[in-house]
């Protein structure tokens, strides 16, 4: 694969960074050189830089991972490190309260971003992890991100096509947003078996000074759930990471 007219040293490097995936998260230099569609020998010189910076590490298999350089680049992140920082021991309470789930999510654009996740020790296996993103239509955080968006963000999702989950996934956009509405009503959200068929989430907004900034949620095996029951428990938290982030009471 070529490498199109004038595309710069950066675009190259994150190209090479982006090759990576959670599925795929070690990768030889000639698989790297594919998928940032770079020739071996720039993408060579491009990873080696890498390398001795440390965004990048040689295993002994030698194949490239991700460094711990970045780690530590992307933990100075403000959006995540500071509510992450904020709102961890209101998760490890309402964990220690429900020994289910705990996540806590922020909206990236169309997407979600998880900054916090604690999983139970018996609690129903889940898809996501920290760092991880997601679709904001399925799940009860990005349920209620979306509900909370701009409207010019919860249009552009309506209007593109609605990714199934499960036969349970809301893809039809007019009751999408009957859903939204009625999170934004009740002040929670409810993904009945939307991501998975064993699993139901209840989140919560978390309000900043301008606005729902983040959202929690608890993810409980379906066939033990009571979304009644879980949603005071998700909300007192997302009440109480709102304080904490001097956000408007709600």
């Amino acid at each position: 694969m070529g490498t199109p007219p004038g595309r710069s040293v950066t675009s190259k490097v994150l190209a090479l960074l982006d090759a990576f995936s959670p599925a795929e998260p070690a990768l030889t230099l000639s698989e790297l050189a594919r998928r940032a569609g770079l020739p071996l020998p720039t993408a060579h010189r491009r990873v080696a830089e890498l390398v001795a910076w440390g965004a990048l590490e040689r295993g002994a298999d030698g194949r490239f991972r991700i460094g711990l350089r970045l780690w530590e680049l992307g933990s100075l992140a403000p959006r995540g490190l500071g509510l992450r920082e904020l709102a961890l021991p209101v998760l490890e309470d309402l964990y220690e309260v429900t020994h289910e789930n705990v996540q806590l999510a922020v909206r990236q654009d169309l997407e979600l971003v998880f900054i916090e996740r604690i999983a139970g020790r018996h609690a129903v296996p889940v898809l996501t992890r920290v760092g991880g993103r997601f679709a904001l239509h399925a799940t009860g955080v990005g349920l209620v991100l979306l509900a909370h968006a701009p409207d010019e963000v919860r249009e552009r999702v309506l209007a593109a096509p609605l990714e199934r989950y499960t036969r349970l996934t809301i893809t039809d956009p007019a009751r999408l947003r009957r859903h939204l509405a009625e999170a934004r009503r009740v002040g929670y959200a409810v993904s009945d078996r939307q991501v998975t068929m064993d699993a139901l989430s209840v989140a919560a907004p978390i309000w900043g000074p301008t606005g729902v900034t983040a959202a929690v949620s608890l993810v409980v095996a379906y066939d033990r759930a009571d979304p009644v029951a879980l949603a005071p428990l998700v909300q007192a938290a997302g009440r109480a990471i709102s304080r904490a982030l001097a956000g408007p009471r709600r």
